[in-house]
């Protein structure tokens, strides 16, 4: 029954979920036992429930700090190996937000700092202040691999269009 809060009273014999707690209410803390509780244990038809798909070992990757990660590490691994030389030592950090003193005008989305081959990224100004025309994943990700390869592009003293010229040739 639709919208029946209190579940409904079991009534076979030896059924484990019926009967009074050793608290003195029902077995499920108050609530009265049966199609309610049993619900808990057992999905439709009576099979068993379903697991979720990473497993209870594996994390799944949902927030979105995990996602900008992700997509930060696959592009500067893109980019690594395209450039070995020049960008053998480089490393890139994610940071929330800019430190920035008072007066000055504008968001940093990145920093570049040549003498330690390091880039910094500003998640929430590249994810928050980017318009993008499509707000979906594909064209959030596309934002986030334009600001690293333009921050590493300024950083090793390149166009972001030369870093990778065969993966925007389309013809």
């Amino acid at each position: 029954m639709r919208g029946y809060a209190g579940g409904m009273p079991s009534s076979r014999a030896g059924d484990p979920l019926s009967g009074p707690s050793a608290t003195g209410g029902t077995p499920n803390g108050g609530a009265p036992a049966g199609r309610a509780a049993q619900g808990r244990r057992r999905a439709r038809h009576g099979k068993a429930g379903r697991s979720q798909l990473p497993g209870a070992q594996l994390r799944p990757v949902h927030t979105r700090r995990d996602l900008f990660e992700q997509t930060v590490r696959a592009t500067a691994e893109y980019l690594v190996d395209e450039w070995p030389t020049e960008l053998s030592g480089l490393r890139i950090d994610v940071m929330p937000m800019p430190e920035q003193p008072p007066g000055v005008n504008g968001v940093a989305r990145w920093r570049s700092i040549p003498a330690q081959q390091r880039v910094i990224l500003f998640r929430i100004p590249i994810e928050r202040m980017s318009r993008l025309h499509r707000d979906d994943d594909w064209h959030r990700r596309m934002m986030i691999e334009n600001c690293v390869f333009r921050a590493v592009g300024e950083l090793i003293g390149k166009d972001p269009w030369d870093l990778a010229p065969d993966r925007f040739r389309h013809w």
